[in-house]
């Protein structure tokens, strides 16, 4: 069983390191989709192995054999420096997205010239901004 859990962390943390490598090559691709989709699997694969070991000897912890532990500590290691490193690089590009959708929206706007402003009931004036729609070709 803790030799089903290692094999989940393993690959769990192949994953995370593919998806962080295409990341900052800036290769893309259609199958980022496909890495985050096996991520989520391993995820859940691994919270039930845990469960699973939880559930049928809360000391399994306690009762593993010094190489197996070992080996089981290497692996957390790794899948957290791969997980760090995933993150920062995702956290990365979805500030990135955010910031470039922003600037498209500004130059809708711009361009449509479609902000007013509106006279209110008490004599005050207020900018009405409304949304620009947007559509992204997602084939580029």
């Amino acid at each position: 069983m803790i030799g089903n859990l290692i094999d989940v962390i393993s690959s769990l943390t192949l994953i995370m390191q593919e998806e962080t490598t295409r990341l900052t090559s800036n290769a893309g691709g259609r199958d980022l989709a496909e890495l985050a989709s096996a991520k989520v699997r391993l995820v859940g694969m691994l919270e039930t192995a845990l469960a699973k070991l939880e559930r049928e000897d809360a000391r399994w912890a306690d009762d593993m054999e010094e190489l197996v532990r070992k080996r089981l500590v290497e692996c957390l290691f790794a899948l957290g420096e791969a997980s760090a490193a995933n993150s920062a690089v995702l956290e990365r590009q979805i500030d990135l997205s955010v910031e470039m959708i922003g600037a498209i929206v500004s130059e809708a706007k711009r361009l449509a010239g479609r902000s007013t402003t509106i006279y209110g009931a008490r004599g005050d004036l207020s900018l009405y901004d409304p949304a620009i729609p947007i559509s992204i070709n997602s084939q580029y």
